[in-house]
């Protein structure tokens, strides 16, 4: 991911903040993420090229990305303990303390993809802490992915996390975003992400009138959601941050029975 980009989610979420006081807390909370992953991700990519400086020399000695994540951590872990929700804050605590053998475990968990409570604070830790690294990994392999039609990630094989509608023609193109490394593939409108439903009747979209550009997807067979942010009315939206932003709509659907297809980086 360029610099630019994660510049744009932390002004996108800063800017939020002072228009929305009622998701200002997590807003706050997602800024810090940012930053965090941000600097992660550029660390990452300079002992990349360190590592390459060192090949050509003759003088490899493993991969330097690994080593940065490991030294990187319980850093990561102390920005969760002072700015993030109470019973997030406490787990990181908690993990924290317990040293390099449990953050290991962690990580190699979230990693592969097995845990089993998808909503537990440690897979969160663990997943957000990873997505600079996802998003690391996933940038230096060249995929073609024209032509892919399933609802899960193309490249790390986890589910979408939102999905996107852009402009295309006379037409809005949809796309889904993975909740992990960021990958984005398009996707067809009237299919349920999470079954694959394609009963236009079965696929009821609700929409809010504070929110008129995020999209409640929702589906009555599986009972499963996924919210869409629609650049077509908001071209000033970045989607991972208004997203999260529109935490009252994910208040509204599972109120009414839905389940998230899959939490943000913020554990929502």
């Amino acid at each position: 991911m360029a610099k630019g980009s994660w510049q744009q989610r932390i002004q996108r979420a800063e800017e939020l903040t002072s228009q929305r006081p009622f998701v200002a807390e997590i807003l706050g909370f997602y800024v810090q993420l940012a930053r965090f992953q941000e600097g992660l991700y550029q660390r990452l990519e300079n002992a990349s090229q360190s590592k390459t400086e060192i090949a050509l020399q003759g003088r490899v000695s493993g991969p330097p990305e690994l080593r940065e994540l490991v030294s990187s951590f319980g850093v990561f872990l102390s920005v969760v303990e002072a700015s993030g929700p109470a019973r997030l804050a406490e787990m990181a605590r908690d993990l924290r303390h317990r040293g390099d053998e449990a953050w290991s475990n962690c990580l190699d968990t979230c990693w592969s993809g097995t845990q089993t409570s998808p909503a537990a604070p440690q897979e969160f830790l663990g997943r957000a802490f990873l997505q600079p690294y996802a998003e690391f990994v996933r940038s230096r392999i060249v995929m073609q992915w024209n032509g892919y039609t399933y609802s899960l990630c193309p490249f790390c094989n986890r589910k979408p996390g939102l999905g996107i509608l852009r402009q295309m023609k006379d037409s809005a193109r949809r796309s889904l975003m993975c909740s992990f490394c960021a990958a984005e593939w398009e996707f067809r409108r009237i299919v349920c992400a999470g079954c694959g439903e394609e009963d236009n009747r079965k696929l009821p979209v609700y929409v809010a009138a504070e929110f008129d550009y995020v999209r409640v997807e929702c589906c009555d067979t599986c009972r499963q959601y996924i919210k869409t942010v629609d650049l077509t009315k908001n071209g000033l939206a970045e989607p991972v941050v208004d997203e999260i932003a529109s935490a009252p709509l994910d208040l509204w659907a599972q109120e009414h029975g839905y389940s998230k297809l899959e939490l943000n980086v913020v554990g929502m």
